[in-house]
């Protein structure tokens, strides 16, 4: 019995010792390892430059703010919000393929849509709860064909997730309000539980997901739990910084400003004050030259379709995109981001020279520049985006070369709008010149 003891002994040393090797400690920690984006996505997710926020909900149909009207509210509200207002929602009119034909033609790459927002209303038929959009006179999964209509169009699909989730707290009894510790999945379990649930559904059920955009603290979890799933997968919030409605100071490595059109995320019909198109562009520039990327959002009527206010910003993009796009897709930040009213991306030894705050630039006017942050070189070529430079209409005899010219330290550029874009033939945004074969003094 005794030397049976031993022997016992001497395995369960052998096995302890094992388990503390390289790689038993790894199979006993595997959980514990944190997961991270891929440094290779995250290269990527910088060329993409310009992404599409698109909050959406039930609660559209109130026109308020999304899902934070439960915040404060009577029970009285409550029971109408959760049990009356999911009856008439029924977006007849949804067609997420016009959402992306509009999207790709202002330049957008990615996309992230609300799957649930903080209210707890599910945009897709998960098995977890009844608070979802196949429980309305919709009956539709709109995720499924959301991503379907990405892929189609060759854009990258992105899901929003709020850990947060009101319809849940108020069904444990609790009172609907934020930071506290029980809104926070980490100090919640049966929260934890059922949003893991949900987060699985999500990474399961529809093919690969490019974005996943975690709206809530303490939600390590789940992040993890995506990484699991879908190694290739970004997380931005909860894992880069994504700073709302302001363009920060540069940063380096993989950073997104995400900004309303105007000053609400969802529907707002009436009370609203939207950016101009100009203003979108211009903070596509800024946010670009500092080397983050620019979330734009929409918010889509109840009925499905998008605002028309929306869709005119989203066309005025369109068309200065059409033209100007190489300057912000697979494009990185310059040693020197601005002079001025003149902002700079570049790709390599390309530079890309946005000349904002030139308003109301007719067509054949020339306007002179001047740089002190570039060098010509005897290879440096000129040209300006969208335009031959060859010709103006109607004026055969207007020589419309773009030119440049070094004198000692500074980079002369002298420009001519040469191609007609309005029937007024003035051109009120940014145009952009491109040099070929320079150098920044800084680089």
């Amino acid at each position: 019995m005794k030397k049976l003891h031993a022997l016992l002994l001497v395995l369960t040393l052998c096995v302890s010792v094992l388990m503390r090797t390289p790689s038993g400690y790894a199979a006993e920690n595997a959980e514990k390892e944190k997961l991270k984006n891929r440094p290779a996505r995250a290269e990527q997710f910088m060329d993409w430059g310009l992404g599409l926020f698109i909050h959406w909900s039930m609660d559209s149909q109130l026109g308020c703010v999304i899902s934070h009207s439960m915040v404060g509210a009577s029970d009285d509200y409550l029971d109408r919000f959760i049990n009356e207002l999911p009856k008439s929602f029924n977006p007849q009119e949804y067609d997420p393929d016009k959402w992306m034909k509009i999207a790709r033609l202002a330049g957008v790459k990615y996309v992230v849509f609300t799957a649930k927002h903080h209210s707890g209303f599910c945009m897709w038929d998960t098995d977890t709860t009844d608070f979802k959009i196949t429980n309305t006179p919709y009956g539709k999964d709109i995720v499924r064909q959301y991503v379907k209509a990405c892929r189609k169009y060759g854009l990258k699909v992105g899901f929003y997730f709020s850990p947060d989730d009101f319809h849940f707290l108020h069904q444990q009894g609790h009172l609907i309000r934020r930071r506290v510790p029980y809104c926070y999945v980490k100090n919640n379990a049966e929260l934890r539980r059922y949003d893991m649930k949900q987060v699985k559904e999500l990474f399961t059920e529809y093919g690969p997901v490019d974005v996943c955009f975690i709206d809530g603290s303490g939600a390590e979890a789940l992040v993890q739990q995506i990484h699991r799933l879908q190694p290739d997968c970004l997380v931005t919030r909860g894992e880069m910084p994504t700073p709302e409605q302001k363009i920060p100071e540069p940063m380096p490595g993989p950073w997104e400003s995400c900004f309303t059109m105007g000053t609400q995320w969802h529907y707002k019909p009436t009370n609203e004050d939207y950016k101009s198109g100009m203003k979108l562009i211009e903070m596509l520039i800024e946010t670009r030259a500092k080397g983050g990327n620019l979330l734009i959002n929409m918010g889509p009527k109840p009925d499905g379709t998008i605002p028309f206010e929306q869709e005119r910003r989203l066309r005025e993009l369109a068309l200065w995109m059409f033209i100007n796009g190489e300057a912000i897709h697979g494009i990185r930040p310059c040693p020197e981001m601005r002079e001025g009213d003149l902002w700079f991306t570049r790709k390599g030894d390309t530079a890309y020279v946005f000349l904002t705050g030139e308003k109301d630039w007719s067509l054949g006017e020339r306007r002179e520049f001047e740089l002190k942050t570039l060098r010509a070189t005897s290879d440096t070529e000129i040209s300006v985006l969208g335009q031959n430079s060859k010709v103006v209409e109607y004026h055969p005899e207007a020589n419309p070369e773009a030119r440049f010219s070094q004198k000692d330290n500074v980079l002369q550029l002298s420009v001519v709008r040469a191609q007609r874009i309005y029937n007024n033939r003035k051109w009120p945004n940014p145009v952009v010149v491109k040099l070929e074969n320079v150098k920044f003094i800084d680089d």
